[in-house]
């Protein structure tokens, strides 16, 4: 008599495991290595969040307001013209091809910024007196003309920005919905948010260390520029691990038939589609339309608070290793708290709805910025906590900022991320990888150049030496209004997502009943044949 077994994935975990670590033994082989994957990619991204910033809130005649600009002429074409660079790129090469050959050039590049360009930025760029010529001249593009004059930072800037939209939106997540099935997503995707982490836990007190031994270094050495070799030298040997992880993976993992099943989502023949024909699949979808509606949402919120927070920041540290020690601290603390949001997360995602986990992040982000454009607006006029703190009323705004920013990327790190992956598991293979593909990319630029529009339309209109922090009375409202549109594309994706994963589900009872129905005389028919 052999002892009745539960079906792996099925069990239901109690307790503290139940907290914690809801994985079963023979999963670690999947799931183990997925973590350090997400852990590797987040590392990088948030040392090259840090660094792109601080490049270009302190180059020469730049600033905060110069991002808004970036962001909008910049990173809006380049993720066009990578999104149509990927897609033809998928048609040619396997899933596993396609990986190598984006994850390598963006690290070669990195690579190359720390050791050769950044090193011979003098020759390369525009002289300050020359810009600052050019800024008096045209008053209109005062924050324009440093994108142009710092050009290598702006690239450098670029890509820093396409790392997380594609690397960790597109590549990492196309693999985990590939390999993984809607009821264990309910237990990984969280957990895998939550490991990930540790990534921003290891990059802050790197980017810290990096910032204080460059400030220790002699006057007559260029101190950010040791910094900056070294970070990117972290980045390259992070960015080396996820791929050895990777390539692991598809030796190990999708080998194995307990952890992967190849028929999964029965994936069709592939489809070739030519780039026009992949947009137009998206704007028919209305699904897909409302995954694009959050992460637009998501990114415009986002855009709108930091470009105000950065340049608060500036003010508070002038100096190019400090300005990049308090991000350091910035993503520590970030890191801390979201590991800590990602296990109350991952537990409301297996015990809530997925609409009830969705509307978390807007409502975070809703709170939290209206109590920071509070404070920067009221600032010029009294700041009942400068003297209470001891500070300065630009500090008080940097460190509610801070918490604002905390706040709101750890329920989108533990909440969002995970919901807004959860959503594309159900559709096919098609929508799953293009479709996808494009939200990611595109819909993510969109958000944030949606931000950048509005900021830089109002800073070009206004003209000259103006700041974002002036404009908060603009900026808030705004903010209160995008949340608003975003929660309720929430109610309507998860009508339509518990609709699908109901319909997926029925489908497969209705398979696994007829393959029921039809065992018995197909165990007769193969014993009268054997008779």
């Amino acid at each position: 008599m052999t002892a009745k077994t539960t079906p792996p994935g099925e069990s239901v975990f109690t307790g503290l495991r139940g907290i914690f670590w809801p994985v079963h033994g023979f999963e670690l082989k999947k799931f183990l290595p997925m973590g350090l994957m997400m852990m590797c990619i987040l590392f990088n991204y948030t040392i090259l969040r840090d660094t792109k910033d601080t490049l270009m809130v302190n180059a020469p005649g730049g600033g905060a307001e110069c991002l808004s600009f970036l962001k909008l002429y910049g990173v809006t074409p380049a993720a066009i013209l990578f999104m149509i660079v990927f897609i033809k790129l998928a048609n040619v090469f396997s899933k596993e091809k396609l990986f190598y050959a984006v994850v390598t050039p963006f690290l070669a590049f990195f690579a190359a910024f720390a050791f050769i360009i950044y090193p011979n930025k003098e020759a390369l760029h525009m002289s300050l007196p020359t810009l600052q010529a050019m800024q008096a001249s045209m008053p209109n593009l005062h924050w324009f003309l440093p994108v142009i004059g710092n050009w290598s930072f702006s690239i450098f800037y670029i890509l820093s920005e396409l790392w997380g939209s594609v690397v960790l939106s597109m590549l990492f997540w196309q693999f985990a919905n590939e390999i993984t099935k809607v009821k264990e997503a309910k237990r990984f995707y969280g957990l895998f948010g939550m490991l990930g982490n540790v990534g921003l836990l290891l990059s802050g007190p790197i980017i810290m260390a990096t910032a204080m031994y460059a400030n220790s270094l002699p006057k007559e050495i260029d101190s950010f520029g040791v910094n900056l070799k070294l970070l990117m030298s972290c980045v390259v040997v992070a960015g080396l691990v996820a791929i050895g992880t990777y390539r692991w993976m598809h030796k190990n993992v999708l080998t194995d038939p307990t952890l992967y099943e190849p028929g999964q989502g029965k994936k069709k023949e592939k489809v070739k589609l030519s780039v026009m024909d992949s947009f137009r699949y998206i704007l028919k979808n209305p699904y897909l339309g409302l995954i694009a509606v959050l992460v637009v949402s998501y990114g415009v919120t986002i855009n709108l608070v930091e470009g105000v927070w950065k340049g608060q920041i500036k003010i508070a540290f002038p100096n190019m290793n400090d300005y990049n020690f308090f991000m350091g601290q910035f993503s520590t603390w970030t890191g801390a708290a979201t590991i800590l949001l990602m296990i109350v997360g991952n537990n409301i995602l297996r015990k809530l709805s997925w609409t009830k986990a969705a509307i978390i992040t807007p409502i975070m982000i809703l709170a939290t910025s209206a109590i920071f454009f509070f404070v920067v607006w009221s600032g010029a006029k009294s700041t009942p906590l400068a003297p209470l703190m001891g500070t300065t009323v630009v500090m008080v705004a940097v460190m509610v900022g801070m918490i604002q920013n905390v706040m709101s990327k750890g329920t989108k790190y533990s909440l969002f991320d995970s919901t807004k992956q959860m959503a594309y598991i159900p559709l096919d293979q098609e929508a799953k990888v293009k479709g996808q593909g494009a939200v990611e990319v595109i819909g993510g630029r969109a958000g944030k150049s949606g931000g950048a529009f509005i900021q830089s339309t109002l800073l070009a209109v206004i003209g000259g030496s103006v700041s974002l922090a002036s404009l908060t009375f603009i900026l808030g409202p705004l903010v209160i209004l995008v949340c608003g549109i975003w929660a309720i594309s929430v109610f309507g994706l998860g009508r339509k997502f518990t609709a699908l994963v109901s319909s997926k589900e029925a489908e497969k009872a209705a398979e696994e009943k007829k393959a029921h129905a039809e065992a018995p005389a197909l165990a007769k028919a193969t014993a009268q044949t054997t008779r």
